[in-house]
């Protein structure tokens, strides 16, 4: 009784989401109270060293996760379009764009059942994303960009929902991207467009 007050003291002290640090800095036995709060179901643990304080605050959003595992990041792409309404379909992965170099099909995990993969982004295009919450998201424009500059190309192009897009601020962020980028983002407006007449 006395060891489980002890556990959910310390539990009191770390946030929603913490690392094996924040809790070396509590006790000096911290792998064994990582065993025991995981064993005890209190904590949930995510991937080596990052845990979610599951007990006191219940599960964080997969955003927040994968903003959480590959700071500094922001969650983009599909996920992003479908968050913003541009794109209807609901992705089954979220996809976090970071500095980290710690990316891969080996670095995904899986977090209530979505997959959360991370893709390396150079510092000039780490920009273009808000904070929401506990987490930070892509705007439309810089998802759209972001979209055809990961993955090459949109799944269902002719589905998106691309009236809210800002252009002006497609055009600039657009500049920045490679010229195979503004290609592609020149050749789905101009489809959309005739789309639209029709």
């Amino acid at each position: 009784m006395v060891d489980e007050k002890s556990t959910l003291k310390r539990l009191r002290l770390l946030p929603r989401l913490f690392r094996k640090q924040d809790v070396e800095k509590l006790t000096p036995h911290s792998a064994m109270f990582l065993s025991r709060a995981v064993q005890k179901g209190l904590i949930h643990r995510l991937n080596r060293g990052n845990y979610v304080n599951a007990f006191l605050y219940g599960p964080p959003r997969v955003e927040e996760v994968a903003c959480f595992l590959r700071p500094p990041s922001y969650v983009t792409c599909e996920w992003a379009l479908n968050f913003h309404g541009i794109s209807l379909q609901s992705p089954v992965v979220c996809t976090a764009a970071t500095l980290s170099s710690a990316v891969g099909r080996e670095r995904r995990i899986e977090y209530q059942g979505i997959t959360i993969e991370f893709s390396k982004i150079t510092p000039n295009l780490f920009f273009g994303f808000t904070r929401i919450e506990d987490f930070y998201m892509a705007t439309r424009e810089k998802a759209l960009l972001d979209t055809l500059h990961l993955r090459k190309r949109l799944a269902n192009p002719d589905e998106l929902e691309l009236e809210g897009i800002d252009m002006d601020a497609l055009h600039a962020m657009a500049g920045k991207f490679p010229s195979t980028v503004w290609k592609r983002i020149a050749a789905l407006m101009k489809a959309h467009a005739y789309q639209s007449i029709l």
